[in-house]
């Protein structure tokens, strides 16, 4: 028997997921977490599974650094990450991380239980859209750009950026055009997102990553 772990912080979508895997002859799903505390509890609890599904939006964290953190406490398991979007930056960070394969939520059943079986079974798997722009990489002798931060929109990277410059939410408002209230949630939205408690430690982190260098 299979055994999958779902970590995804929609219960709809977990309990949609839950029902599909469930349905497929010699798999099952034996834990569910809803967020990445969830996810590092679960598994530092002693949980067995063969296969988790990530989610790379967490509520509480991003699926990229549990990902990583579980594959240090436990090096055989098979990640397959799954998110709404497939942009290439995600992809490399999920791949780095030690994620086995990537996978849309949009994709269809058959889809679901072809790269949860093939990632089980030690292969790496990308959804066709995915593969064809890691082929043009290849092919191409292109080196990939890595940004950082993969887990945040480009907005949300670049407001993050301008407060690695020590710009105030006023000043950043004035920068992008946008409002201060609108820049005071991306902020807040980015503290969330990276789990970070308040603009001093994102500031910290930042430029860790590589933001805030160079004129503002």
């Amino acid at each position: 028997m299979l055994r999958v772990t779902l970590v995804d912080d929609h219960p709809v979508f977990r309990i949609g997921m839950a029902a599909l895997l469930d349905s497929l002859p010699g798999v099952t799903v034996v834990g569910q977490a809803d967020g990445a505390a969830a996810a590092r509890d679960l598994f530092g609890g002693g949980h067995e599974t063969d296969v988790v599904l990530m989610d790379l939006d967490l509520g509480d964290g991003s699926g990229v650094d549990v990902t990583r953190d579980l594959l240090l406490l436990r090096p055989d398991l098979r990640v397959l990450v799954v998110t709404m979007h497939e942009d290439d930056d995600a992809v490399v960070a999920s791949v780095r991380a030690g994620a086995r394969g990537f996978l849309v939520k949009s994709s269809p059943p058959d889809a679901v239980e072809r790269a949860v079986r093939a990632v089980a079974a030690g292969e790496m798997i990308l959804s066709p859209a995915v593969a064809e722009r890691a082929m043009s990489y290849v092919l191409g002798g292109q080196r990939a750009a890595r940004l950082p931060f993969p887990q945040l929109t480009d907005r949300e990277r670049e407001v993050l950026d301008l407060v690695a410059h020590g710009l105030d939410n006023t000043a950043i408002a004035r920068r992008l055009s946008l409002s201060p209230k609108t820049v005071r949630n991306t902020v807040a939205t980015v503290l969330a997102k990276l789990s970070l408690r308040d603009r001093s430690a994102a500031i910290v982190r930042a430029r860790a990553e590589g933001l805030g260098a160079g004129p503002a």
